[in-house]
């Protein structure tokens, strides 16, 4: 065999595998078709924030005032916040380089197709095919911007996520499909450059996956920004042409035919399976996933796959965990399987979401008896000093036990705050030790102990 282990694909998951398989002293490749950091570094997490700090940098000097500094003029340098998104991007993926070369992992540029007995295939850019052999090969190929019948991509008037991050000029309209967390960012950045935003969502509440208190405060506070957001909607057709588009709208009041300049489709993602040869290698697939057991072996004995296109949330850090479960099964070790009920899923708007585990509506689904505890940040004192009163902590806490069920916060910087939680949720904490956790003063992290001391009636500064 050429390898111990092969990667297909080289965003979060299969390069952190590659690294982790390393440092066990398996002999790794990995092959990547594009650019080394998959979408996440290149097209997905790491540009998105770049943009989003321009947003939120932006938004303080038009906000200056509040904190009693005179900014005399300011504009828009589009060309310049894009530039700085590709540049950080760009450095981010020569920092996977880097690692590569340093771990003494082969890097294979080109197309890859598994194969029967252990075997792939690699295209490169000249059309010549490489095969190689390994004794594991893990498939990592990630996800891309889901294309739906009524809302069909031309990269130019109906965009995906990329282009959304490199458009040639901004927009004065846009509509946005899909409220989730890809939707909710990028409605946050371009309305705060001062794009007309519309925002629809075909489900009840915008980032639907959350908490309903935490989605109705999100909304609360778009439409105070200025965002139009359409929930119980659904788009039926888009007639593009000359410089936009019509979107023509299905609501509860009947159809709504909306103008604008761009349409961006943010309505999930689809897993990148096809022409891998799955098939051909007997490697089962549902549902548009590949099928996999708690270690990420496939139903083929020495093939593997992890990240977006197994069931679970398509996020980076989930895919980043699989790897390195999969890697240390491999090398025989012996790994705790992955808990999906303490993921931490976060989006970067502002303001800001962060949670893990149950809503507190799944948790009485579940049978729990709970305590809910909430804490606003108007009565934190380092909100109020940075001027980020907005939003709460809510804490979901089993009443019988005091087993911390779940944690949902909107506001600034939750998505730093949340690890807190995850952490005690895996160390079995209950609200009770929460409470007694002595947290810094003035933070805004103490919030989550004010919340956990409002379940149980037992808070200091409400």
């Amino acid at each position: 065999m050429d390898y111990d282990l092969i990667v297909i694909g080289s965003g979060p998951g299969g390069y952190v595998a590659a690294i982790r398989a390393s440092q066990l002293n398996l002999k790794t490749a990995i092959v990547e078709r594009e650019s080394l950091g998959g979408i996440c570094l290149n097209w997905g997490c790491i540009p998105t924030k770049a943009l989003l700090k321009s947003a939120n940098v932006f938004e303080y000097i038009k906000h200056s005032q509040d904190y009693g500094i005179i900014v005399s003029e300011s504009k828009i340098n589009f060309d310049g916040i894009i530039k700085r998104s590709r540049d950080v991007a760009n450095g981010m993926s020569r920092g996977v380089q880097f690692l590569m070369k340093k771990n003494k992992i082969d890097v294979i540029m080109g197309t890859a197709r598994v194969k029967s007995g252990k075997k792939i295939e690699v295209t490169d850019e000249s059309g010549k095919v490489t095969g190689m052999t390994a004794k594991n090969i893990m498939i990592a190929t990630g996800s891309r911007s889901k294309n739906l019948p009524a809302l069909s991509q031309d990269g130019k008037l109906i965009i995906g996520y990329r282009e959304a991050m490199v458009l040639p000029k901004l927009p004065a309209t846009m509509i946005i499909v899909g409220a989730g967390a890809i939707g909710c960012e990028f409605a946050y950045f371009y309305n705060t450059l001062g794009v007309k935003v519309t925002l629809i969502e075909f489900l009840p509440n915008i980032v639907p996956v959350e908490d309903e208190e935490i989605s109705k405060e999100l909304e609360k506070s778009f439409k105070k920004q200025g965002i139009v957001v359409m929930t119980n909607s659904a788009v039926e057709k888009v007639e593009s042409g000359g410089s936009g588009s019509r979107v023509t709208v299905k609501t509860f009041q009947g159809q709504q035919v909306i103008e604008c300049e761009i349409v961006l489709s943010a309505a999930g993602v689809s897993a990148n399976i096809e022409n891998l040869g799955l098939e051909e290698t007997g490697i089962k697939t549902d549902k548009g996933k590949v099928l996999v057991d708690d270690f990420y072996q496939t139903n083929v004995q020495g093939y593997y796959a992890i990240g977006d296109i197994v069931k679970g949330p398509a996020l980076a850090h989930v895919a980043s965990a699989e790897g390195i479960i999969c890697v240390e099964k491999i090398a025989g070790k012996n790994p705790e399987s992955l808990n999906y009920n303490n993921l931490p899923g976060c989006t970067y708007c502002s303001p800001e979401i962060a949670s893990v585990g149950y809503t507190e509506r799944a948790a009485k689904d579940a049978g729990y008896q709970v305590k809910v505890g909430k804490f606003p940040f108007s009565a934190s004192g380092k909100a109020s000093s940075a001027g980020a009163k907005e939003g709460f902590v809510k804490l979901i806490f089993d009443e019988k036990y005091g087993e911390f069920l779940g944690a949902h916060m909107i506001g600034s910087n939750v998505t730093e705050m949340i690890a807190e939680c995850v952490a005690a949720r895996k160390l079995e904490t209950t609200g009770h030790e929460l409470i007694k956790t002595v947290h810094p003063h003035p933070t805004m992290s103490e919030a989550i102990m004010e919340a956990a001391a409002a379940a149980y009636g037992e808070v200091i500064h409400l």
